[in-house]
């Protein structure tokens, strides 16, 4: 499984992830206060402005405070993700 990096250290499976938005248009911002309001939302934005919004295959919202453009970038390059193989001989 591989993962990507979407700010000060958090991970996310990249096969996991549906959608990459911006936070700007408002359906968004409803999309995001109606996860919040069920407990759907994972803030990783660290206190810091959302720049992304990150929707998974199990209806989570993922908030970074990376830009959406940097986030793609990093899926289809592949850099600054971890294989899980990686992460268990790193562990040793």
């Amino acid at each position: 499984m591989k993962f990507i990096n979407v700010g000060f250290g958090n991970m996310v499976a990249l096969e996991r992830i549906v959608a990459l938005v911006s936070p700007d248009s408002a359906p968004i911002k409803r999309l995001i206060q109606d996860s919040r309001d069920e407990g759907r939302v994972i803030d990783v934005t660290c206190g810091r402005r959302t720049r992304a919004v990150i929707i998974t295959d199990s209806e989570l919202v993922i908030l970074s405070a990376i830009q959406t453009e940097t986030i793609a970038n990093r899926m289809d390059t592949g850099e600054d993700d971890v294989d899980e193989s990686e992460a268990e001989e790193d562990e040793d």
